[in-house]
């Protein structure tokens, strides 16, 4: 770092051409390496050359699906909240101290907890999502599927034999949850947001705190294309859905309810999430996802946050070679040898986190990235007798538009947006018309509206990820062309752009071997039959999700703690304004100079 910066200034966006450090991945040293120029990697653009001929740093190529923020470069803020969080991280933190033992229930049905004497203690829960476990299940080879390695991952982390059979103080993860869960929540309230039946948690109106976005509704559980809209078009902020993604969900479920059943601070509750996606890393870093939103001053700050470590699929490997195990020697069936799940200190939320059966698989016509549209499209089209939905290709596989109609009709449309490139075309549209200044002149710079029968139909909603083919093309996958895979698919020459589809459709089909639903699941979008139905106007079942379920069991959590629903799941956006390019940043460099004693 150049003398005339402080840490205080680490808020500018590297723009191209700047030499910046991207964080890489590996295992653990022995000994605690220096902070030397020899450790830095420099980061380079495709197509140009390093600075020096002589330079000792190794370049490192990145492309646009390697770039963090997505707006062009990422900050150096940024890069400081990456590194924080690694799989590095997650070793040493479980070798800090003994680990906080939850013992109960006991005869009044009370839970304690050991070990709280020691300032340094912490409880551990991870949560993974299905993206990750089908990427290792792929990675594993025929004959796992994503259950399977499910039982894998679960094996290390709470395993006798995993993560607790070595280090300081033997600790592992008292509890490994499904997002699917998170997931299932995030779906019934992000259909109710978009469709206009949004209920806070104990059937009352929604708190006014709650702002409905604009038309269209943008998802929002894409970390990579949220740092893009707060960055490059704010524009767009408006129409962001205000549900939680369902890694910050089941952070705040988890930080919660533990900290008040268990009768100890937020701080205490250590929450690791394994991800398909490094953006996933910032995400849980955003202020507005700590515990000053849900129990302090209801405003972004610094405090607890619900997830306090994101690692990636690729991090998994690493993890359990850190600690002396091949992932994939791990046994497919220790299921049975797992020891029982510790009761989690209320029944009814153990029940619901913890189902008798897993969670029900998304069909292939919702994608790999959630279901959240397909969830919209069904919630709508069992609304209305005789609707069925239709679909139609855009100009790539990642755009796809949908349309709900009643006898040919239509009376609700959405789209799928995957990828930079399709998301560009999207904001284009929703930018709003500056007015002309010649007397008389029409507005000018927006988009071209859509011509033809549905020209007067905008969408309702759009489902947007920054990875062309959704999460399980997430940046932290392993990939086909990693060092792991070649090793055991023994390619003799690199692989290809044919070997990478064939790559990529072998992690979907292990995300889509999960159960599936009984007799919906195999019901495509194009063919107008809808498993929905209602109950007292209120949808009951709805694409095999309980909608009255998750209702009645958020009500039920907004009960345990006190909180209203407003606070605990939905959250805000802020625009992100640069001063790169603004004009100032020669006074700005000479006042840094002036700082440090230095000038011209």
């Amino acid at each position: 770092m150049s003398a005339i910066l402080s840490v205080d200034d680490l808020n500018d966006f590297i723009s191209p051409g700047v030499a910046c450090i991207k964080p890489i991945e590996t295992l653990p040293a022995a000994t605690t390496p220096s902070l030397s120029q020899d450790n830095e990697t420099e980061v380079i653009l495709d197509g140009t050359q390093a600075a020096s001929a002589t330079s000792a740093a190794e370049p490192a190529q990145i492309s646009l699906t390697d770039c963090l923020a997505c707006s062009g470069c990422v900050t150096s803020a940024e890069a400081v909240l990456v590194s924080l969080q690694s799989h590095a991280e997650v070793l040493s933190t479980l070798d800090a101290a003994p680990a906080l033992r939850v013992v109960g229930p006991d005869d009044t049905g009370g839970f304690g907890v050991e070990g709280l004497e020691n300032q340094d203690a912490k409880l551990f829960v991870a949560s993974v999502s299905p993206q990750t476990r089908a990427n290792l299940a792929a990675t594993c080879g025929k004959g796992v599927s994503e259950s399977q390695a499910g039982k894998m991952l679960e094996s290390l982390l709470r395993g006798a034999d995993g993560l607790a059979a070595g280090g300081k103080w033997n600790n592992g993860f008292t509890w490994v949850l499904d997002t699917n869960i998170a997931r299932e929540a995030a779906l019934v309230l992000g259909a109710d947001e978009v469709l206009g039946r949004l209920q806070a948690a104990n059937g009352q109106s929604p708190s006014a705190s709650v702002q409905a976005p604009s038309q269209p509704v943008l998802s929002s559980a894409c970390p990579g294309w949220v740092c893009y809209a707060e960055k490059t078009h704010p524009h767009v902020l408006s129409h962001l859905s205000r549900v939680k993604s369902p890694q910050a969900l089941m952070g705040t479920i988890l930080k919660t309810t533990l900290s008040k059943k268990l009768g100890i601070p937020p701080s205490r509750i250590w929450h690791v999430a394994v991800m398909p996606c490094f953006d996933k890393k910032l995400e849980a870093s955003r202020e507005e996802l700590t515990d000053e939103v849900w129990a302090g001053s209801g405003l972004p700050g610094r405090g607890v946050r619900d997830v306090d470590c994101v690692i990636t699929s690729k991090e998994i490997l690493m993890l359990a070679e850190s600690r002396g195990h091949n992932f994939f020697d791990i046994p497919h069936d220790v299921g049975s040898s797992l020891r029982p799940t510790q009761q989690f200190p209320d029944t009814r939320l153990h029940n619901f986190l913890f189902p008798p059966e897993a969670p029900k698989c998304v069909p292939r016509a919702a994608g790999s990235s959630g279901g959240l549209l397909y969830h919209i499209l069904q919630c709508k089209a069992a609304q209305i007798a005789g609707a069925e939905i239709q679909t139609s290709r855009g100009r790539n596989a990642d755009v796809v538009e949908f349309i709900v109609a009643v006898n040919g009709e239509p009376v609700f449309k959405a789209a799928r947006y995957y990828g930079f490139r399709n998301i560009q075309n999207l904001v284009r549209r929703l930018k709003p018309a500056r007015p002309s200044r010649m007397p008389g002149g029409k507005p000018f710079g927006s988009a071209r509206r859509p011509t033809g029968k549905s020209a007067s139909l905008e969408y309702g909603y759009v489902e947007v990820m920054a990875c062309p083919g959704g999460c399980t093309n997430g940046g932290g996958q392993i990939k086909v062309d990693d060092p792991v895979v070649l090793q055991r698919r023994q390619f003799r020459d690199k692989p290809g752009p044919q070997e990478q589809k064939e790559w990529l459709a072998e992690v979907d089909e292990a995300y889509f071997s999960g159960e599936e639903l009984d007799g919906t699941a195999k019901i495509g979008l194009g063919n107008g039959n809808v498993a929905g139905s209602y109950r007292n106007g209120e949808d009951d079942v709805v694409g095999g999700i309980s909608r009255s379920h998750i209702h009645d069991t958020l009500a039920y959590w907004c009960e345990v703690t006190g909180i209203s629903i407003d606070r605990l799941a939905f959250t805000t956006y802020r625009e992100v304004i640069s001063d790169v390019g603004k004009g100032n940043e020669a006074e700005k460099v000479v006042q840094l100079a002036g700082k440090a004693g230095g000038g011209w």
